[in-house]
């Protein structure tokens, strides 16, 4: 009989990211993205050209923000 799964210890969170939206002008870019990321580790975010890698690292670095005009 094999051992029963143990969920390993969870790690604090260092950045949280809740139902992240984002826009080009009418065209959406990001969908509800939420994401967890963990104390002390590396994150990567990898896919394919054009998925929104590029634009959440903008939301995160703020250089998204709302211009008015």
């Amino acid at each position: 009989m094999a051992a029963p799964a143990v969920a390993p210890a969870a790690q604090p969170t260092r950045i949280t990211i809740e139902r992240v939206n984002a826009f080009y002008g009418h065209k959406q870019a990001l969908f509800d993205v939420s994401l967890d990321i963990p104390d002390n580790s590396v994150t990567a975010f990898i896919g394919a050209s054009g998925c929104g890698k590029s634009t959440l690292l903008r939301c995160l670095n703020r250089m998204n923000d709302t211009i008015p005009g």
